[in-house]
């Protein structure tokens, strides 16, 4: 009789994110044995693990750590958000997060070379062990570094992760109600309609000619505007450029916590009560597979193909 029990296979599970046959036949091979059959699911997946690297990745985990004056983020990709909460993924990614830190690499090829954190391995070949345990399509797909004085947001498990950046006087960011302001700014960035710029300056020319002419061009589709001459279009249009900068800039949006004051108005606001000077300087937000197409599954059409129906 296997020398194990159901929740060592949910155990098992949990840990590698692969389904519970697999993990059950690794027991009986190892005879219970969690880290034998740990190392038993690695041996036979290996031979696999490249080929599943054509498959979409767009579930996973972005996330976030802050060593020494150093934040960094990392998105990193799974097929399934079950996989994403396996024990195996998540302490991945958190050696992922070291190895950026200790390492501070170029970019993503530059990372794949790198000694992973704690091992002996490069972060290339731990990611194909991980994939032979998990059995999915795994991929890291981006990374960022952030130094100086910073303050950060994860929402949910993992779903979107925010990086700001501030230029402050030490006096001021050592002082209780900073942290608070800095992650109240963070949350703002993080909510429903997240900003592309911090500043008015810093919206490129071609953005706002972009905007003067989507703005233009449905006044002239209005009957009343018809007649009038292009100069007073352009007159009237750079009037309504406010609402863009206030959906695009982040000091220029209302506060999520008290929209009767802008995001620039609270910060001012909050420099005066803690006696200096604060300024947003920069910030980077993720969202777990942003701009990654998604496989879109027929399940009506796979239970046919169950049930042999198809």
């Amino acid at each position: 009789m296997a020398n194990f029990t159901a929740k060592d296979v949910a155990n098992l599970r949990a840990k590698t994110g692969l389904g519970m046959m697999d993990c059950k036949n690794a027991l009986v091979e190892a005879d219970g044995d969690q880290d034998k059959a740990i190392k038993i699911l690695r041996e036979k997946g290996l031979a696999t693990a490249e080929k599943k690297a054509g498959r979409i990745a767009a579930e996973g985990r972005v996330d976030i750590m802050t060593k020494d004056g150093v934040t960094a983020m990392v998105e990193v990709n799974s097929e399934t958000d079950f996989a994403a909460k396996s024990d195996a993924f998540k302490g991945f990614v958190t050696g992922l997060l070291e190895t950026v830190i200790a390492n501070k690499p170029a970019d993503v090829a530059a990372l794949m070379e790198c000694t992973y954190a704690g091992g002996t391995e490069s972060v290339q070949k731990t990611l194909v062990e991980l994939i032979s345990v998990i059995k999915e399509n795994l991929s890291v797909r981006r990374f960022v570094i952030v130094e100086g004085v910073t303050s950060t947001y994860i929402h949910g498990f993992g779903t979107t992760g925010v990086i700001v950046k501030f230029e402050a006087d030490a006096a001021v960011v050592a002082k209780e109600g900073f942290a608070e302001y800095a992650k109240n700014i963070a949350l703002q960035i993080a909510a429903g309609n997240p900003p592309q710029y911090v500043n008015i300056e810093d919206v490129p020319a071609e953005a706002v000619a972009e905007e003067k002419a989507v703005l233009i061009a449905q006044m002239k589709n209005d009957p009343k505007n018809a007649n009038k001459p292009d100069q007073i279009l352009e007159k009237i249009v750079s009037g309504r450029l406010g609402k863009f900068y206030e959906r695009v800039c982040l000091v220029e949006q209302a506060y999520v916590k008290e929209d009767s004051m802008t995001v620039g108005a609270y910060t001012k606001a909050t420099a005066k009560e803690l006696g200096g000077d604060i300024k947003i300087a920069s910030f980077v937000l993720f969202e777990k597979g942003e701009g990654i197409e998604k496989k879109e599954e027929n399940f009506a059409e796979e239970i046919a193909k169950l049930t042999g129906q198809a």
